[in-house]
């Protein structure tokens, strides 16, 4: 028979010293990555064969008996080494996600506690946090009315599709024959996925055109949305965008939301990008319209510098999103319902999920909201700097001034036929090579209207103007080497 040893041991649970050993290991490394950012490559320094070697090594199963900490946390080094420095100064590529030490530390701590976010009953006062946070989303930055709520989520796609149930239960209910979706070229193509998810047909989620200026043509949308009327269709969700991931770009708020007023569709709005540029006297004005939604999708891990992982839906009836997904189970009996709290259990797919609100309540409140307010402003106006120089370089074309805090430009040229713009696209595609190769900064290329792009998009909060002046002679100088 197996004995329990008279002092057991249980390597599960360090006692206090061993805690607090830990802990300072791992403090003193994170403190010392990001106190070291700024001279950080922007991308990988590993060779292709190391980057092979290192990926191979971490596919190994764990091993029996324990290892060393400081052993672990030196390979967890080399793993964090082995990508783009999305955390630093130098990274403008795609939209990026910096990370706030102040929300680390309010991970750090609400993983310890490890509370159940799913009903607010098993943790009410988290949870009411949590709900403040969702509610300061919801009314202080989009201007939805009293009564307006929704949830954290775990980024942009799960907040979309969410949205996009609760749409199609509003207005299609339980049959979704002929139920169409209208978006543009422009969305991120999580607008289209949870479309599918949903259950729509990929024949009916439709492209709507868009302006020469990159915004979705409210005149064709409501084109459309008639002749599928007439076709017998269902028409019944309507996707903008505040802040498209190409480019920056608005669509005309306003417009859309009279337009899905009069056809009686859903107007769900992606602010994943641009959202809390709401809080600056210029985005709110450029996101006009956007109080005007019944969804919004907002990424916090975007511009409120949050940590991956960090999304929301808000929403101007939260009855609408427990109704589509609300459900319970006889082994909840015991739960009692937490009054003015809802359960985000019931207004998303997801049921077993953490207190995801602590993340950005306790920069929120350390911080300030004004710190949040005058670091976007920053953005604005590096990118506008951005924009200003860049159009100033002969050997490239700027085609738009952004909205927000991305500039697209690419080699002008030579002449307006195909041939020259292909070959101009070309050119493109090895000046991002050139750029990137410098690795002080990384940008990311698109497609605009079938022309190979380059992107600058400002987002992090470490991102000042050294940087900004830095990465502007970097391709300055690198165009003007193409043109010689």
């Amino acid at each position: 028979m197996h004995r329990l040893p008279l002092e057991p041991d249980f390597p599960l649970e360090p006692d206090r010293t061993a805690m607090t050993e830990m802990g300072r290991l791992v403090l003193d490394r994170v403190v010392d990555r990001t106190e070291k950012l700024a001279a950080r490559p922007a991308t990988s320094p590993l060779t292709p064969q190391a980057q092979t070697d290192l990926v191979e090594s971490f596919l190994a199963p764990p091993p029996a008996r324990g290892g060393d900490l400081k052993a672990l946390l030196a390979r967890l080094d080399q793993a964090a080494d082995c990508a783009l420095e999305t955390a630093g100064p130098g990274h403008l590529a795609y939209i990026p996600g910096s990370g706030l030490y102040s929300a680390a530390l309010a991970e750090f701590y609400n993983r310890a506690v490890n509370r159940y976010g799913g009903l607010a009953s098993v943790a009410p006062a988290l949870a009411a946090l949590e709900e403040s946070v969702i509610r300061w989303m919801a009314r202080d930055v989009c201007g939805l009315p009293e009564g307006s709520g929704g949830l954290l989520t775990s980024g942009g796609s799960m907040a979309a599709f969410s949205a996009t149930v609760a749409a199609r239960h509003n207005r299609l209910g339980e049959d979704l024959a002929g139920g169409i979706v209208y978006t543009t070229a422009f969305a991120h193509h999580s607008v289209a996925k949870a479309a599918r998810l949903a259950g729509i047909r990929a024949a009916h989620i439709r492209t709507v055109p868009h302006t020469p200026d990159l915004r979705m043509d409210p005149h064709a949308a409501a084109a459309m949305i008639r002749a599928d009327r007439e076709a017998g269709l269902r028409p019944f969700l309507l996707v903008a965008t505040a802040g498209t991931t190409d480019t920056g770009t608005v669509d005309p708020l306003p417009e859309l939301a009279d337009l899905a007023r009069r056809e009686d569709v859903w107007f769900h709005i992606d602010a994943a990008y641009g959202g809390f540029f709401r809080l600056t006297a210029r985005g709110e004005k450029r996101l006009a319209g956007i109080e005007q939604a019944d969804s919004i999708t907002l990424d916090p891990h975007k511009t409120l510098f949050m940590p991956f992982g960090t999304g929301a839906l808000v929403v101007r009836d939260i009855a609408a999103l427990h109704a589509a997904h609300g459900g319970t189970g006889s082994y909840l009996q015991d739960m009692q319902a937490a009054a003015s709290i809802p359960d985000s259990a019931h207004l998303g797919p997801e049921l077993t999920h953490e207190i995801r609100g602590l993340r950005a309540w306790l920069p929120l409140h350390l911080h300030g909201v004004d710190a949040f307010r005058e670091a976007l402003d920053e953005k604005l106006d590096l990118a506008e700097h951005v924009h200003d120089t860049l159009s100033g370089v002969a050997q490239l074309e700027v085609p738009q001034r952004p909205d927000l805090s991305t500039v697209i430009f690419r080699v002008r040229p030579t002449d307006g036929s195909r041939a020259a713009a292909e070959r101009a696209d070309e050119a493109s595609r090895r000046l991002l090579e050139r750029i990137n190769g410098h690795r002080r900064v990384v940008l990311s290329s698109t497609v605009v209207d079938g022309r190979y792009t380059l992107r600058v998009c400002v987002v992090s909060h470490r991102t000042h103007h050294d940087r900004i002046a830095e990465a502007l002679r970097i391709i300055t100088a690198e165009a003007e080497r193409h043109a010689t």
